[in-house]
């Protein structure tokens, strides 16, 4: 429905977007008189607007903001024509004995439901079918009351819907004028996905995190067999102490190399079906959609696990094994009256320093990739600057973090002892994905590849569609 010339009261002045709003403070009227119609009152009177209240009890429905004012719902309604209902679905009951006297207003539903599929309809839709002379609004639904009343609005997204454009254009002005940003999702038919936003828990997270729990899981597993249970099958020692410390500063690295090659594996493959198509016009699978929206997400776990990697490396020293090693290799030489000679071919010097400045030089840039997808930041780069970082600086990252893996174990592939219940050791198994990644990457990076590669991007197809042969054939005859 629409809402017409003389269904409109006069107290709502409705522009066309893009115009200034009338100079004289607008009325609006918030039923319910909660946190939220709190919080939304005050941050209404903040903007500039007068805020009356509707309440069952007028004279006892506790403190407002200062500069409201409160009466019964139906002279609080005859008085205003934006009406925001801050009441849930079940006290909706009260709006249908007032039906007469919302005829023609603009009533703006924020109610939310506790889960999914409680009701078989939107709230929104119930409340028009309740109140059918009045136009509903669905939005500012995904507003917190903190948020509200602490005024962090800025940069946040709200969505309307509504069947009368100019009911929601009066809420998308109103919304603007509290600082945020106004997105149209159409009719009142997408009130349901509009309700059902602030149930979403991370979805964006969700396949990532599965995945470094599930490698997490794996590699925890696989080398408490290979590092604690085969020491004490094989040789009798109990080393179950390693696995808070040991173990762990094990698994993240592991893991950390496994998600920042994740991260550049799904644009690998799609570069190479765009080249097995010959176009750049055709969906990919669903299955790399997903991943590849979830690159981000992706960055930030190993990111994460990179962190704590760094963290358990610090306290190395401190560990009481370690430090009983070391004062008894002191203690044994000073009996013995000898010393370790020094490798003076410098190869195990060479190796260990490189390691250290390799894994030093990877987290930084680990970092740098993080900061650099902060919105914050990220907003503050141009598109190839953006790209730059997070491509080129993205894979030299996983080019060093994967050499630093390589000379983890440079002297250990091909030492029998190395491989237990003839098992490869972990930093084996994570070398497998972004090694992959990297050969993929340079085999992309060839001259002739890349070229055609860019050209396809660019929006050459390799093979013309059949209507376009048909009509060239048509054109030579």
């Amino acid at each position: 429905m629409t809402v017409t010339s003389e269904m409109k009261p006069e107290s709502v002045t409705l522009h066309p977007l893009g115009t200034a709003s009338a100079p004289v403070p607008e009325l609006l009227c918030i039923f319910g008189t909660g946190d939220l119609g709190r919080s939304l009152g005050l941050r209404l009177l903040q903007s500039g607007y007068r805020v009356v209240y509707g309440s069952r009890r007028p004279d006892s429905c506790g403190p407002l903001p200062q500069g409201a004012q409160v009466m019964s719902h139906a002279a609080a309604a005859q008085s205003a024509g934006l009406i925001f209902i801050c009441v849930h679905r079940e006290h909706y009951d009260f709006l249908q004995n007032l039906a007469p006297h919302l005829q023609g207003k603009v009533l703006v539903d924020l109610s939310n439901n506790l889960k999914k599929g409680v009701y078989p309809e939107a709230n929104a839709a119930y409340l028009q079918r309740l109140v059918p002379g009045a136009a509903v609004v669905k939005g500012l639904n995904t507003l917190s009351a903190w948020a509200l009343q602490n005024g962090l609005l800025a940069g946040k997204q709200v969505y309307l819907c509504g069947n009368s454009a100019e009911a929601k254009q009066a809420v998308a002005e109103m919304a603007t004028k509290l600082g945020v940003t106004v997105l149209d999702k159409g009719s009142l038919s997408a009130a349901r996905e509009l309700e059902d936003f602030p149930l979403r828990l991370f979805p964006e997270w969700r396949l990532p995190l599965s995945v470094a729990f599930g490698l997490i899981a794996f590699f925890f597993f696989y080398l408490l067999i290979r590092d604690v249970i085969y020491a004490y099958v094989e040789q009798g020692k109990d080393v179950s102490f390693r696995i808070m410390v040991s173990l762990a500063n094990k698994v993240f690295p592991i893991v950390s190399l496994i998600m920042l090659s994740l991260c550049y594996l799904p644009g690998s493959i799609a570069g190479f079906l765009q080249l097995y198509r010959g176009t750049k016009y055709r969906r990919f699978p669903d299955w790399l959609d997903r991943w590849m929206l979830c690159r981000k997400q992706m960055g930030l776990v190993a990111l994460g696990l990179a962190f704590l990697h760094a963290i358990y490396t610090f306290i190395i020293p401190i560990r009481y094994n370690v430090r009983h090693k070391l004062i008894s290799t002191v203690v044994d030489e000073i009996k013995k009256n000898k010393t370790t000679p020094f490798d003076f071919d410098n190869t195990e010097a060479w190796g260990t320093d490189s390691f250290f400045a390799l894994g030093i030089l990877g987290f930084f840039l680990y970092v740098l990739l993080g900061l650099t997808s902060l919105p914050s930041v990220g907003g503050t780069l141009s598109w190839r600057e953006f790209t730059f970082i997070q491509s080129k600086l993205g894979h030299l990252t996983l080019f060093i973090c994967t050499a630093h893996g390589y000379l983890y174990g440079w002297n250990k592939f091909l030492r029998v002892s190395t491989y237990k219940w003839y098992t490869p050791p972990g930093f084996m198994l994570c070398l497998i994905v972004p090694s992959v990644v990297l050969v993929l990457k340079a085999l992309l990076l060839l001259p002739c590849v890349d070229r055609t590669l860019t050209r396809i991007r660019q929006g050459w197809e390799r093979t013309q569609s059949k209507e376009e042969l048909g009509i060239n054939k048509a054109t030579n005859f």
